[in-house]
């Protein structure tokens, strides 16, 4: 296929997995490999909330994006596919989606009504990422039930199955499934053989479609807390993102563990016209895998946002998170923050057969 095809019908490839799985990581790393080979690509994140740090990162890294806020994909089907149209404006060969962490039932809420736009674009097979760590956790006799719900039946529906972190993790969790793979995005290994097989048109998208109880599922996400927050910081004197964030991030630790609230995923980037740090951990107690510059020179302006999912009432979480952002003794203008339970979702189509690969004119 040559180039001009490539841009007038570009793939579309779905990325899930579970809360800190790696998702965001390895559509970064994915997007540069496609640059070394000469096509272009664009990114939709996508959250329960607003105000997302994965977005900022994109920004900060050049990178074409767009996000569907307020809900998952399936219950904002309209919106991603609006997204999806808007971002061709930038001729993408390749635009990668990456729905919320805790979601399931993709097959048949967003691929299977995907594949009615097959004159417009290619969908590619569904991903599935794993860490193995989080496995190791989540498929034991002792795991939290609605965080094993969730997480068991993402492996259900997935086109392909990737372990990430396969640069720290040797001793993988036994998980019964035809399309396994190892890839990680810290050393590069196995992202290119990924992006060729998913781009193949070998593994068909959507094959899998749930048998899934929506009451349960429900459940399963009210119990997770979600916290979106932006703020402004405005210091005395000139502080660095590292100053920011180390203390930031221990403080929430050891307040968090005190009150017996479970760390899932927490994200958080601090960005100056000096430079950013972006932080990410998915345990409570657990060293940050840390990105950007360690070293940037101190600011009189900085911009924090937080993305917390963790185990406990939005009423505590809440009130912990702003307890230790007025501990930072800092003047901040412009604070943004929600923290609710995730409402029942309610998927704008769901399709329970395949349908044909056929082309079918439909104007998204």
């Amino acid at each position: 296929m040559n180039q001009s095809e490539l841009h007038s019908k570009p793939w579309i490839i779905v990325v899930g997995g579970f809360l800190g799985a790696g998702k965001t990581t390895l559509l970064f790393a994915a997007a540069k490999e496609l640059e070394r080979r000469g096509l272009r690509s664009a990114v939709i994140l996508n959250d329960q909330g607003v105000a997302l740090v994965d977005t900022e990162y994109a920004s900060i890294h050049g990178l074409q994006r767009g996000e569907v806020t307020g809900g998952c994909f399936c219950c904002k089907l309209s919106d991603l596919i609006h997204v999806m149209d808007d971002l061709r404006k930038f001729s993408p060969d390749v635009i990668f989606a990456e729905p919320v962490g805790s979601c399931t039932d993709i097959s048949a809420t967003i691929l299977q009504p995907l594949r009615e736009y097959s004159a417009t674009y290619r969908l590619a097979p569904f991903t599935v990422l794993v860490d193995p760590e989080r496995a190791r956790e989540l498929l034991g006799d002792d795991a939290e039930q609605n965080l094993k719900f969730l997480f068991t039946k993402q492996l259900e529906e997935a086109d392909l199955i990737c372990f990430t972190k396969s640069d720290m993790n040797s001793d993988l969790p036994a998980i019964e499934f035809p399309n396994v793979r190892q890839i990680s995005a810290k050393s590069l290994q196995g992202i290119a053989a990924w992006l060729d097989e998913v781009l193949s048109g070998t593994i068909s998208a959507g094959s899998q479609i749930l048998d899934i109880d929506y009451k349960q599922y429900a459940l399963a996400e009210a119990a997770l807390v979600w916290l979106n927050l932006q703020v402004t910081l405005r210091p005395e004197t000139l502080i660095s993102p590292a100053m920011v964030m180390g203390p930031l991030l221990d403080n929430l630790n050891t307040d968090f563990t005190a009150a017996a609230i479970s760390i899932v995923h927490l994200k958080a980037i601090v960005s100056s016209p000096e430079g950013f740090l972006k932080a990410a951990i998915c345990a409570n107690g657990q060293e940050p895998i840390v990105e950007g510059d360690l070293n940037a020179s101190p600011s009189s302006i900085l911009n924090l946002l937080i993305n917390l999912r963790a185990l406990g009432t939005a009423t505590e979480v809440r009130e912990i998170v702003e307890k230790n952002l007025a501990k930072m003794n800092i003047y901040f203008t412009d604070v943004q923050i929600s923290c609710f339970h995730p409402a029942a979702p309610k998927p704008e189509r769901r399709i329970t057969e395949r349908k044909s690969d056929a082309p079918v004119s439909i104007q998204a």
